[in-house]
């Protein structure tokens, strides 16, 4: 299946690639006209921006691979519940939390 229109920004190489590759395809170069295919890599560059506090790409991805399993426990989606059903929500989590890494059972810091 060949594509109607190819959406690229205003990168000289793309045109040169498409005349080669694909010369009767329509060629659309716009910052604005690209969004939906930048907008999928948003979590991918989420996690770059993340690693780049990390020494080293696998000492990333350890710590990322963990994380992605850690990170829906502590954010609910806040967006679709009142203020106080959050507040009593992220209570419970945490108190959860607590139970698994042992911190419940640890005495309060002085």
């Amino acid at each position: 299946m060949v594509p109607r229109v190819i959406v690229t920004d205003k990168l000289r190489s793309y045109g040169a690639a498409r005349r080669e590759v694909m010369p009767c395809v329509e060629h659309r170069q716009s910052k604005y006209l690209n969004n939906r295919a930048e907008n999928s890599h948003q979590p991918t560059r989420q996690r770059e921006r993340a690693m780049k506090g990390f020494r080293s790409v696998g000492g990333a991805q350890r710590f990322l691979s963990a994380f992605s399993g850690i990170s829906p426990h502590l954010r609910p989606h806040r967006h679709l519940m009142p203020a106080h059903h959050y507040h009593t929500e992220m209570t419970v989590r945490f108190a959860i939390w607590g139970q698994i890494t042992g911190v419940a059972s640890l005495p309060p810091a002085p």
